[in-house]
C-alpha cells in the first residue's frame, strides 16, 4: 500500500445507514486475501465476529513503524558506511493535519556518488529551543547518525519558520562545529533571502507570489489566456513578450530573478486576473472566478507594489552571486571570492539608504499609477494613528523605516551568516578540481584551505606532498585529455585511489548542500517526496506511509520485519500454535 500510494482508511463511515460494514482499505486487502483462497489468513481469523477489523489501528501502527524503521534503516547503513554526510531539511508540511519537517541526507556511496535520500519526517515545534532539541535527539539516537561525521546542514524554509531553523542550525554548529550551515543548492538565493525577512509585508507578498503562480497553472485555458494578454501589453517587443510567455509557464517562483520577472508581469497578471473575474461570457465557474477577483484584489495593494519593487532592487545585488552559486563547479568556486564585493555594495545602500529609497519608492508609485492602484498607508498602521493629530509620517518615509531598511540590514547579516570564515574556506578547496585548477593556472593553495578538514584525512602528513603530484599530474597532461570539470567526474577517475586524501577531500566538499548534485538520478529523495505531497490530499498523508513511498526502490528484508515486530509487539500466548507456518507464510 506504501509502494502503491494507497490510503490505509477507506471511506468516510459518516453519514452511513447503522449497522452498514464499510471496511478500510487494508482491511478489504485481507478480505481479498481470504477470498481468493488464503489458508492462512482464513484459519487465523474464521473464529472472528463478521464486524471485526481484521487488523486493529493499533496493530496497523505498529506495523507501518516497524516496515518504515527497516526502510530507513537501509539507508542510514550506507550513510553511515560512507561516514560523512550532510543534513537538509525541505519546507514544512501539512502530514494529516500536523505540521512535519521532511529531512534528507546527502553522501558519497560506495560507487562514488553523491545522493541525496529522503530519511523522514520530523514533527515540527513551534519553539525553536525544543525543535532544536528534538531534531537532534532524533538524528543520534532514533536514526543512529554520528553527528560528529556531519559536515553540512541547509534548512529550505517558507517565510517565518527561518529563524526557528537558523536556531536550529546554531544549536547543532555549538555541538557540531565542522557542521557547515550553507545554501541548499535547490533553492536559489534570491528566494532564500527573501523567505527570510523578518518583515510581515514580505511574507504576505510572498504567499501572494506563489498562490498567482498556482493559479495559472490549474489548467492550460488560465495559462492561455494570460498568454493572450501578454500577447497584447507586448506587441510591439514580440521577443519580450515571447520570452516572459514561456516563463510564465514554468515554475518561476522559484528563479534569481524571480522580483523582476514578477515586475515586469504584473500589468498582464493584473489585467487577466481582472478579465477572468469580470467575464461576461461565462467561461470561468464561481470558484475560479473568485479566485481571481481574491488575487486581483491583493496584487493591487499599493503595500504589494512597493514590497516586490523594493525586493527586486535590494536583490539585484546578490543575483549574479546567488546564479553562480547554483552554476559550474568553477562558477561556485570563483563567487566565493566575489561575497566581499557583494556585501561592500550593500554596505553602500544602508549608508545612503536615503536617496535609494527615494528612487525605488519612485518606482513603485510609478507603477501603481500606470496600473490605477491608490497610493495608500496598509490600513492596520492608519487605523492606530486615527486621533494622532502628530504624525506627519509621510507613506514614502513609513516604507523606509518599515521595509528598506529592515529588508538591507538583514541581507546583509543573514549573507555574512550564512558564508562564515568556514563556509567559504571550503568553497576555496574546489580548486582540487582539475578544471578550477587550470584555469588558476595551477597556482593554488588548496592545503592552506583544507586544514579544517585535516582530521578527515586518511594520511594528512603526506597531504602536502599528494596535492603536489595532483597539479603536476593535470598541469603535464596529454594533449588530448580533457580537465575533470566537477566534483563527480573527479570522484570517478580510474586513478583516484592513488590520492587518498583528495579523494577524502573531494567526498567532503561534494556532501555539502550547496553543491549541485551533478548527477540527477541520484537526486531522487526530493522529486520523489515533491511528487507524494503534490499526488497526496493533506488528511491521507502518512510519514510512515511517505517514506515507504519515496523509496519504494530500496531493498528490504520482509522477514526482519516479521521477526521484529513478534519481538516488539507479540507475547507467546498471542501466537498460533503452530506458529512456524503462519510466520513464513505471513
Amino acid at each position: 500500500m506504501g509502494k502503491q500510494n494507497i490510503p490505509l482508511d477507506g471511506h468516510e463511515t459518516d453519514g452511513l445507514p447503522e449497522g452498514l460494514f464499510t471496511p478500510d482499505n487494508f482491511q478489504a486487502l485481507l478480505e481479498c486475501r481470504i477470498n481468493s483462497g488464503e489458508e492462512v489468513l482464513r484459519k487465523r481469523f474464521e473464529t472472528t465476529a463478521v464486524n471485526t477489523l481484521f487488523c486493529s489501528k493499533t496493530q496497523q501502527k505498529q506495523m507501518l513503524e516497524i516496515c518504515e524503521s527497516c526502510i530507513r534503516e537501509e539507508t542510514l547503513r550506507e550513510v553511515r558506511d560512507s561516514h560523512f554526510f550532510s543534513i537538509i531539511t525541505d519546507d514544512v508540511v501539512d502530514i494529516a493535519g500536523e505540521e512535519h519537517l521532511p529531512v534528507l541526507v546527502r553522501f558519497v556511496d560506495e560507487s562514488h556518488n553523491l545522493r541525496e535520500e529522503f530519511v523522514g519526517f520530523l514533527p515540527y515545534e513551534a519553539d525553536a529551543e525544543i525543535l532544536a532539541v528534538k531534531f537532534h535527539t532524533t538524528i543520534t539516537e532514533k536514526w543512529g547518525l554520528n553527528m560528529e561525521y556531519c559536515r553540512g546542514q541547509a534548512y529550505i524554509v517558507s517565510s517565518g519558520f527561518s529563524s526557528k531553523m537558523k536556531v536550529v542550525a546554531s544549536r547543532l554548529l555549538e555541538k557540531y562545529p565542522q557542521a557547515v550551515y550553507t545554501l541548499c543548492s535547490s533553492c536559489a538565493l534570491n528566494m532564500w533571502l527573501a523567505k527570510s525577512v523578518p518583515v510581515v509585508g514580505v511574507s504576505v507578498a510572498l504567499g501572494t507570489i506563489e498562490e498567482v503562480c498556482s493559479f495559472f497553472h490549474r489548467s492550460p485555458q488560465l495559462l492561455l489566456e494570460l498568454d493572450n494578454v501578454i500577447s497584447v501589453l507586448f506587441q510591439n517587443n514580440e521577443e519580450k513578450g515571447k520570452e516572459l510567455k514561456e516563463i510564465c509557464h514554468s515554475q518561476w517562483t522559484g528563479r534569481h530573478d524571480a522580483f523582476e520577472i514578477l515586475v515586469d508581469l504584473l500589468q498582464a497578471l493584473v489585467l487577466c486576473l481582472d478579465g477572468i473575474n469580470s467575464d461576461t461570457n461565462i467561461r470561468w465557474n464561481n470558484y475560479i472566478a473568485g479566485r481571481a477577483f481574491v488575487l486581483c484584489s491583493a496584487v493591487t495593494d499599493f503595500d504589494f507594489v512597493v514590497t516586490i519593487v523594493v525586493l527586486k532592487n535590494v536583490l539585484s545585488f546578490t543575483r549574479a552571486f546567488g546564479k553562480n552559486l547554483q552554476g559550474q563547479t568553477s562558477d561556485v568556486f570563483f563567487a566565493a571570492s566575489s561575497l566581499t564585493a557583494v556585501l561592500h555594495s550593500l554596505n553602500e545602500v544602508m549608508e545612503n539608504i536615503e536617496v535609494y529609497h527615494e528612487f525605488w519608492f519612485e518606482e513603485a508609485t510609478n507603477l501603481a499609477t500606470k496600473l490605477d492602484i491608490q497610493m495608500k498607508l496598509p490600513g492596520k498602521f492608519r487605523r492606530t494613528q486615527q486621533g494622532n493629530l502628530e504624525s506627519q509620517l509621510t507613506s514614502e518615509s513609513y516604507y523606509k523605516e518599515t521595509l528598506s531598511v529592515p529588508t538591507v540590514e538583514h541581507i546583509i547579516q543573514e549573507l555574512k551568516d550564512i558564508f562564515s570564515e568556514q563556509h567559504l574556506k571550503a568553497l576555496k578547496c574546489l580548486s582540487l578540481v582539475p578544471s578550477v585548477m587550470g584555469q588558476l593556472k595551477f597556482n593554488t593553495s588548496e592545503e592552506h584551505h583544507a586544514d579544517m578538514y585535516r582530521s578527515d584525512l586518511p594520511n594528512p602528513d603526506t597531504l602536502s606532498a599528494e596535492l603536489h603530484c595532483w597539479r603536476i599530474k593535470w598541469k603535464h597532461r596529454g594533449k588530448d585529455i580533457e580537465l575533470p570539470s566537477t566534483i563527480y567526474e573527479a570522484l570517478h577517475l580510474p586513478d583516484i585511489k592513488f590520492f587518498p586524501n583528495v579523494y577524502a577531500l573531494l567526498k567532503v566538499l561534494c556532501i555539502l548542500p550547496v553543491m549541485k548534485v551533478e548527477n540527477e538520478r541520484y537526486e531522487n529523495g526530493r522529486k520523489r517526496l515533491k511528487a507524494y505531497l503534490r499526488n497526496t490530499l493533506t488528511d491521507q498523508r502518512s510519514s510512515n506511509l511517505a517514506l515507504l513511498n519515496i523509496n519504494f526502490d530500496i531493498k528490504h528484508d520482509l522477514d526482519l520485519m516479521v521477526d521484529t515486530y513478534i519481538k516488539l509487539y507479540t507475547t507467546k500466548s498471542e501466537l498460533p500454535t503452530d506458529n512456524s507456518e503462519t510466520i513464513e507464510n505471513t
